[in-house]
């Protein structure tokens, strides 16, 4: 092995013609040059090796790259598996799986999580696996974070926290468990808090200015005029419009799509309806609803006299839930274009089926006069009081009725 002329590189050179050995080993050839090169991952060093094995027959050059990683293994301290960060990965997932079937944690918590650690690409296992916990800094994730900038420059800040939570809940287990005392300490990446889109509405904006109303108004003018593929404007699809505006639940798989009759309850004194969400973004969760969707059901209920309690409220005849999620946000988008509302201008983003329920909660803080608990809003809909005021108070414009409330000195 002494003819091996030794290099490193980050993961960037090409590869042409490249043969692989085994994964994070392969040989290949490089313009201008006879000889084979071996490129090997040093899991230790958390970079490629790239060597000249010294040979231009392939069989030779294999059979040096093939003992090249066979000597980095040997001088690899061995790591029991119960020490392992994969070890207590899997417990972790293992663990999210429970919470989910019990109704404590949603899919798609259990989704990010999963895909944080598992993502082969440059997901935590891949780098950390084989790593034992005992020996983990805060040093050791900050070189995780300057590789996965190398790796993949494209990742937003929500998805690195989302890596950064992971990483810490993967050595909770281990804390717990008595292998380790302390969990380190992690940075945190600074996210930029976007204004969420929603339809502006009286008194916020002037009449003339009520994209609300516009699309409302929008909808019913394309009443059985406007169709994508199958699926077409009608008084289903304005029920929905309302439906998610006076309800807060999000216009999901999981939230507006999964409601059954038999997760319905209508109530007075306020009139409302009661929605059971069984597995929303947050988890169960029950809803109150404004007047306006009492309405909404009692529609429903003749549009379907005949209907089951274990049917869905809105297109009972798909049972593919996936399938009515995806249709419907299509044509709402190609009702918005066609409306030309598509495009938000105050925050330059678009519009979607989802700027709804941003308009709901807008609604909730502007109609108010300033009265609504956010508290119980945030409990209602099923987020934050954190999110609620990041994403929609602060960048709503303090109004009269808002200054009159921030003034009073109660009743």
């Amino acid at each position: 092995m002494s003819r091996l002329n030794l290099g490193t590189d980050g993961g960037k050179s090409k590869t042409p013609s490249a043969i692989k050995i085994y994964k994070g080993l392969s040989i290949y050839k490089v313009e201008g040059s006879h000889n084979w090169y071996v490129r090997i991952w040093d899991k230790k060093k958390k970079k490629y090796l790239v060597k000249s094995t010294g040979f231009d027959n392939v069989i030779q050059a294999r059979e040096a790259a093939q003992e090249l990683g066979l000597s980095l293994l040997r001088n690899e301290p061995q790591v029991e598996r119960h020490h392992t960060f994969k070890y207590f990965a899997l417990i972790y997932l293992n663990k999210i799986k429970k919470e989910v079937g019990r109704g404590e944690k949603s899919r798609g918590y259990n989704h990010s999580m999963s895909f944080s650690i598992q993502n082969r690409d440059w997901g935590l296992l891949d780098y950390f696996g084989e790593e034992d916990v005992r020996n983990l800094r805060t040093s050791h994730y900050e070189q995780y974070l300057n590789y996965l900038n190398n790796k993949r420059n494209d990742l937003t800040p929500s998805t690195k926290n989302t890596l950064m939570a992971a990483f810490r809940n993967v050595l909770k287990v281990a804390r717990d468990e008595g292998v380790i005392d302390i969990v380190p300490q992690t940075p945190r990446v600074k996210q930029r808090d976007n204004p969420r889109p929603f339809f502006r509405f009286e008194p916020l904006v002037s009449k003339e200015e009520d994209t609300y109303q516009r699309l409302l108004k929008g909808l019913k003018e394309l009443d059985g005029q406007f169709s994508h593929k199958w699926w077409e404007v009608d008084d289903e699809l304005y029920d929905i419009v309302l439906f998610v505006t006076h309800s807060f639940v999000r216009p999901t798989v999981t939230e507006l799509y999964s409601i059954k009759h038999n997760d319905v309850t209508v109530a007075d004194d306020p009139r409302r309806l009661i929605l059971t969400i069984r597995n929303g973004k947050t988890g169960y969760r029950s809803a109150n609803t404004m007047p306006a969707c009492v309405s909404v059901y009692e529609r429903i209920l003749k549009r379907y006299p005949k209907h089951d309690k274990e049917d869905y409220i809105f297109y009972p005849k798909h049972q593919n839930r996936q399938t009515v999620s995806a249709a419907i946000q299509r044509l709402f988008k190609n009702v918005l274009e066609e409306l030309d509302l598509r495009k938000d201008k105050f925050t330059g983003l678009n519009h979607t089926l989802y700027s709804l329920r941003h308009t709901a909660i807008c609604m909730r803080i502007i109609l108010s006069e300033g009265e609504v608990n956010i508290y119980n809003l945030a409990k209602n809909a099923g987020t934050s009081v954190e999110q609620i005021e990041r994403f929609y108070a602060k960048h709503l414009p303090l109004s009269r009725e808002l200054a009159k409330n921030l003034q009073s000195f109660g009743k």
